[in-house]
């Protein structure tokens, strides 16, 4: 396994060179929850059964969200469907992937007021440019989408998570659109993954959408209302 795990990844291309959210909450935690599924499936870790999620082990991983979210899954008696766990396993994931990324000096936290009222907390990286490691991150994904082939199932996993996320127009800004639609999709649906890793891939994006609809539909009720 890598340094860094999908969630880590996902998170630095998340924020900008500022340091700001450029998802906001609801869907940096979701993708994030996605990311924890899809590393545990490429690790072997998890399986699908009628639409059911499973563990294969519990052994660690020596990664502590990683391990946390086996375990739950493991100890769950229900047999919930990958969407249900990114739910469950999406509330409190942005603050602790952003803590371990301070923690080890790949981001610094920033807490200020804008308008001197209103609490706002940012996350450059400690030089104020891009992250080596998420200029990598970022090279590997154009490399794959830039080009025909085969996809290291990494590579491949993140790329599919930034489509699921709406990063993918942030990511590969520089390559032709109708390249990056053509050639994203195809990743995502590509061979490599595994029922498991399709799942996870899918649900994400299932539940992504489903809170967007809802969001919106609540701004336009209110609006509406007033």
């Amino acid at each position: 396994m890598s340094d860094l795990t999908l969630a880590d990844e996902l998170a630095l291309l998340s924020y900008d060179d500022e340091g700001v959210n450029q998802l906001g909450a609801l869907h940096l935690g979701y993708g994030l929850a996605g990311a924890l599924l899809l590393e545990l499936a490429l690790a072997g870790r998890l399986s699908v059964t009628d639409d059911r999620l499973t563990a294969i082990g519990a052994d660690p991983l020596g990664v502590p969200l990683l391990d946390e979210a086996l375990a739950r899954i493991a100890a769950d008696d229900e047999r919930r469907r990958p969407k249900d766990w990114i739910s469950r396993l999406a509330s409190d994931l942005p603050d602790r992937v952003l803590d371990g990324l301070v923690g080890s000096g790949v981001l610094r936290r920033e807490s200020d007021r804008v308008l001197w009222v209103f609490p706002r907390t940012r996350y450059p990286s400690p030089s104020g440019t891009e992250p080596a490691v998420e200029t990598l991150a970022r090279q590997r994904m154009v490399a794959a989408v830039a080009t025909d082939g085969p996809v290291e199932p990494r590579t491949a996993a993140l790329v599919s998570l930034a489509r699921a996320v709406g990063l993918d127009r942030k990511v590969f800004h520089e390559l032709p659109k109708d390249r990056v639609k053509r050639r994203v999709a195809e990743i995502s649906e590509g061979s490599w993954a595994s029922d498991a890793t399709t799942r996870a891939i899918l649900d994400t994006q299932a539940v992504l959408i489903a809170a967007t609809t809802a969001v919106t539909t609540a701004a336009i009720v209110t609006t509406a209302v007033s």
